[in-house]
């Protein structure tokens, strides 16, 4: 069994990333992507509900938290990039992934990348769509006001999208903690973020070719990324399953972690028990 872990860090594609492992080593690898313009410890809650079970894997994006930005230009391709060579540097061979929202683009690019390698997909308030050309124009918007206004002004915009509406939650250690994470970035990399996503590839098309237990997870009242868009994923992924959090808005995983938990905890369960399976049945 690993101990909860430090901060620990590697060195992939030319930049440090920061990262932590902790949990059962005997334990399927999940590997946790965070979202924009979060980092690795929006994933604490999981961590601390999972790590008795399986291997608990969460990393900084490049740029974020305490992975280097590196030179080259961030695009959806590098992240994913990125991470094949994220999972090739712990020496994994097949891993669980988990994505939120631009977690969610990364994971869905690398099915279309790598599929060999991932056994199982959550995908938690994503979609598969590219922006269209009014979002792309709202992001290229946000950054110049974000150049001109610092991110203390977009974390305040930002957060009311981000958590569901409960006058309780106003000033919880939640809302801080998120709001720390958006502040603390640096505004050239929350820009180029935004152009990356921008200028992403729909992955929409990859859909129907997912053969591997899939859950979606979607907060009732993400109004983000809302839940038409997790009903058209399911319905184009054989066999997928979608999950709707109750009382939760886009941070479905923060907003009610306890459902978030059980329902993920559930479908890793599924993936164990169908490696098990079809452990059996070729030997």
């Amino acid at each position: 069994m690993k101990q909860e872990s430090e901060d620990l860090y590697i060195t992939i594609n030319d930049i440090s990333i920061g990262y932590t492992d902790s949990g059962n080593e005997k334990g399927h690898p999940v590997i946790f992507i965070h979202g924009f313009p979060l980092n690795k410890s929006m994933w604490k809650d999981q961590r601390k509900a999972l790590w008795n079970t399986y291997r608990v894997i969460t990393y900084d994006i490049r740029g974020y938290g305490n992975s280097e930005p590196g030179a080259e230009e961030i695009s959806i391709d590098l992240l994913t990039s990125d991470l094949l060579h994220f999972i090739d540097g712990l020496k994994l061979e097949k891993v669980v992934l988990c994505g939120f929202s631009m977690g969610g683009y990364i994971a869905l690019n690398a099915m279309d990348k790598f599929p060999d390698r991932i056994i199982g997909l959550v995908l938690a308030d994503t979609q598969c769509q590219a922006d269209t050309e009014k979002v792309k124009k709202g992001r290229l918007k946000t950054c110049e006001d974000i150049r001109q206004n610092g991110l203390e002004l977009f974390a305040d915009q930002l957060l009311h999208g981000l958590f569901y509406a409960n006058p309780e939650k106003e000033n919880s250690k939640e809302i801080i903690e998120v709001r720390r994470m958006i502040e603390g970035n640096s505004v050239d990399v929350v820009c180029n973020s935004l152009m990356a996503m921008a200028n992403r590839k729909e992955t929409c098309s990859v859909l129907e070719k997912i053969d591997i237990p899939t859950l979606i997870l979607v907060g009732k009242e993400d109004e983000v990324i809302p839940l038409a868009k997790s009903e058209f994923m399911q319905s184009k992924i054989d066999g997928a399953t979608l999950n709707i959090v109750s009382d939760a808005a886009h941070l479905s995983n923060i907003d009610n972690p306890v459902e978030f938990n059980r329902y993920l905890a559930q479908f890793l369960q599924h993936v164990k028990q169908q490696r098990s399976h079809l452990l059996i049945s070729t030997h």
